[in-house]
């Protein structure tokens, strides 16, 4: 009898983190998947006017990436810690203060980076790319900067709705924008002729109609009303604050992010490297959209383990972890069967050339396995977010640094050009090389996770949280 009772209180249990974890992911996965859409439509759209644009677009992408929209999403990291114990201790103005904070950094960032896309088809050149390709990714990079403005403004407007659990303008919001979007960046590249460049414009149109509507939002909504961002000598002094939290953020996810993106570079270098590199572009795309669905438990996961761990409840943070990894290893291996059931169509998604459509083809059973690899990845980190903003201040944010630099850059991107270039296996080496750093990545986080003392850092929490209280109280 007792047995039994203790079966069906486990499995309430169970069903009660599914539900609190669900809502909290689905909404992030939602807003996740529609930001990425209207990257990705530029792709999808300009593969269909010849290989040239494609390759250009590509390499472009990629080096817009690695120097600019990974660097602010990264720095904007440091705005969730922020923003969420401003929430927690209900300041409310002081949200809007770091918010601005955060954009006023970030805007000073993208002045430097902007300046290196006006100059970038310099760079390709100088590495070995093709000129043709350089010069139709620079003029792609040009219509971008206006985007990255815009992202610099957005980010951080978005990182703190989310701080305060409203999802709903962001689904909305990002919604409108891709249906603009899509119509837009058609007119432009067929309608037109404009091609890449008009694949580039809407993307930089909507991306500034996403931002207006998320600040009209912010502007009159009552649940913003005292989160709004406002200019103040606060948030300037704010800035070093800032850039102290974002700067580790952006380093760990730099790393991994800027890894694959140096592999679609090393493609270039490939014997025939506008189809090496087109589908290498298409690989990545499709690895990227799925991985939205994972980063979206991971992050539930993340915020869950936090909350339980904050409240000396580690026994629940536990089972948020198993909770997670069931529905992410059942959702990665349905998706990875499906990508590879489907493989001999994927490629005509992106591509009318048949030699594109059938690389991709045999690319199939590689992807499959990097989205295992990654679902697995995705959640690890997000219980391992969890452990850094329990232990912020302890040093443990180099930790996922020196684990990102040792797995994909002593290891996934020399196993990846070794593959590659001697063993003659070209993008399907570079994309094994992929799998090995996120096995080696994911390995050592879970490691070190694993042997982390779960209830003690539940009680230093539990201590912290108290003396911050005592600190904040008027004296």
């Amino acid at each position: 009898m007792e047995e039994s009772r203790t079966s069906e209180d486990g499995e309430l249990r169970w069903r009660g983190e599914l539900k609190k974890m669900s809502g909290i992911a689905a909404p992030m996965v939602l807003v996740a998947v529609l930001q990425y859409l209207m990257q990705l439509v530029a792709v999808l759209m300009v593969g269909h006017v010849d290989e040239i644009a494609l390759s250009s677009v590509a390499i472009a992408t990629s080096l817009t990436n690695v120097t600019g929209f990974s660097l602010l999403s990264g720095l904007v990291g440091g705005l969730e810690t922020l923003c969420g114990q401003a929430f927690g201790a209900k300041q409310y103005n002081k949200i809007g203060v770091y918010t601005c904070s955060a954009i006023i950094s970030l805007i000073l960032v993208c002045i430097p980076v902007s300046v290196s896309w006006i100059f970038l088809d310099k760079f390709l050149i100088l590495i070995g790319q093709d000129p043709l390709i350089s010069i139709q990714a620079r003029k792609f990079s040009i219509y971008l900067i206006p985007a990255l403005f815009s992202g610099a403004i957005l980010k951080p407007l978005v990182r703190s709705l989310q701080t305060q659990s409203l999802t709903r303008p962001l689904l909305v919001s990002s919604a409108l924008a891709l249906c603009i979007n899509v119509p837009l960046c058609w007119a432009f590249v067929f309608k037109l002729k404009m091609g890449s460049i008009g694949a580039a414009i809407a993307f930089s149109v909507s991306n500034w109609l996403y931002l207006m509507l998320i600040v009209f939002y912010i502007k009159f909504s009552k649940l913003c009303e005292n989160t709004r961002v406002t200019l103040s000598m606060d948030a300037i002094v704010g800035i070093k604050e800032f850039f102290r939290f974002g700067i580790p953020s952006a380093v760990m996810i730099c790393l991994k992010w800027w890894s694959l993106e140096v592999l679609v570079l090393i493609s270039g270098l490939l014997p025939n490297p506008k189809l090496e590199t087109s589908v290498l572009s298409i690989c990545l795309t499709i690895s990227t959209l799925h991985f939205t669905i994972p980063y979206g438990f991971g992050a539930a996961a993340s915020t869950r383990v936090s909350n339980e761990l904050g409240a000396g409840n580690p026994e629940a943070a536990r089972l948020a972890v198993r909770v997670v990894m069931c529905v992410i290893i059942t959702e990665a291996v349905i998706v990875s069967m499906a990508v590879f059931g489907c493989r001999h169509f994927l490629g005509k998604a992106y591509s009318n050339d048949k030699s594109v459509v059938s690389y991709v083809a045999s690319m199939a059973p590689f992807i499959s396995i990097s989205i295992i690899t990654d679902s697995l990845q995705a959640v690890i980190s997000g219980r391992w977010s969890s452990l850094l903003r329990i232990a912020r201040g302890s040093g443990w944010q180099h930790i996922g640094a020196y684990v990102n630099l040792g797995a994909f850059y002593l290891f996934g991107i020399p196993a990846a050009i070794g593959l590659a270039f001697p063993l003659h296996l070209k993008a399907k080496g570079l994309w094994i090389g992929i799998v090995i750093g996120s096995i080696i990545q994911s390995t050592s986080l879970s490691l070190i996770t694993g042997l982390t003392n779960w209830r003690k850092q539940a009680t230093k929490a539990k201590e912290r949280m108290a003396k911050e209280e005592l600190e904040n109280e008027p004296t």
